[in-house]
């Protein structure tokens, strides 16, 4: 039976041209800044955004947590939404490794306004933490791939440095934002003190992070992904695959687009379905009515070889990517119509 696996971007295989250049990568060692894949990789990506330096990490929530790190000290306090990645899925490390508090905030589709950012900064008292650092996601994963305009970004980083802030973005799936706006990499590199990209999510690579900054803090950061255990030796093999995505797949995010909008309209028109959050990029969350439970829905699909996660009490989530193709989304079409309440 064929798998249709939609439980996220990060389930892809690597090409076979991503695994070609893979193979044929030079190598050294990264720990000695001695790699010359990935100093090909850190580059492209800094001169991409504008940015002065990028650092190769194994994973989103290493850049994540490596930003918050440098940008923080012990009892400061950093402006989240609440459904915000770095407070939802990585385990509490912004307490664990930086030592500071979080003030998480509301706001439609994952994302915040400027005129909360500022409502929420801690007036300077000796029983308050610091306010220190703003962070946003863009895509949101659990805005249902909500994107943020560039005026609502550019609105938050005037609020920031006017109270003397530090702003990051956790862009985990941030081609997938600007393949569907009318902004490119270099406006917000502009915009941002850091950026985190994850290779590995709709790019496609097996691997991989990068952290965006100055020279500073780029500098800083290769000491704290040394303590976080991050230093690795001839990773290039890996950062060729990420080379590759960024050459020949951030673009193409648009067709995953297209399969889950169609998913969306299908399921609108269905009697089980309560609601569906806006499609915007490739995550599509929707939520069962009371005539279907949430692990029936999950369990009913995987026997149809479609695999899913529940994202909340009658809520779940479907995540196109690279491998999902237009046979696959007929295919799930066809079974999502068959499928029974209780």
């Amino acid at each position: 039976m064929q798998i249709i696996d939609l439980r996220s971007d990060t389930v892809t295989r690597p090409s076979k041209a991503m695994k070609a250049a893979m193979m044929d990568a030079p190598l050294g060692d990264d720990v000695f800044n001695e790699d010359p894949t990935v100093q090909a990789l850190q580059e492209m990506a800094a001169d991409m955004f504008g940015m002065d330096a990028a650092l190769f990490c194994p994973s989103g929530t290493m850049t994540n947590q490596i930003a918050v790190k440098v940008h923080t000290k012990p009892i400061d306090e950093i402006i989240l939404h609440k459904d915000a990645h770095i407070y939802k899925y990585e385990t509490g490390g912004w307490a664990l490794h930086s030592g500071v508090s979080v003030k998480l905030l509301d706001g439609p589709l994952g994302q915040l306004s400027p005129e909360d950012v500022e409502a929420n900064i801690q007036p300077d008292f000796d029983w308050l933490p610091r306010t220190r650092l703003v962070s946003v996601e863009n895509t949101v994963n659990r805005g249902g791939g909500s994107i943020y305009t560039l005026e609502n970004m550019k609105a938050i980083a005037e609020v920031c440095k006017s109270h003397g802030l530090r702003y990051h973005l956790d862009g985990a799936r941030l081609f997938n934002a600007i393949a569907e706006s009318d902004y490119g990499p270099k406006e917000l590199g502009s915009t941002f003190d850091s950026i985190s990209i994850c290779m590995s999510k709709g790019l496609g690579a097996p691997i991989g992070s990068l952290l965006l900054g100055s020279n500073d803090f780029i500098k800083e950061a290769r000491r704290v992904r040394k303590v976080f255990g991050g230093g690795m030796r001839q990773v290039g093999i890996i950062a060729a695959a990420c080379k590759y995505a960024l050459q020949n797949n951030t673009e193409r995010v648009l067709e995953d687009h297209e399969r889950a909008r169609k998913l969306g309209a299908v399921l609108n028109d269905l009697p089980y379905i309560d609601e569906v959050l806006p499609t915007a990029t490739n995550i599509l969350i929707f939520k069962l009515n009371s005539t279907i439970k949430g692990h029936t829905f999950i369990e009913q699909i995987d026997r149809h070889g479609i695999k899913a996660i529940e994202f909340g009490p009658q809520w779940v989530r479907f995540v196109t990517h690279l491998d999902f193709t237009d046979e696959m989304l007929n295919k799930t079409i066809n079974i999502l119509q068959s499928i029974k309440s209780e």
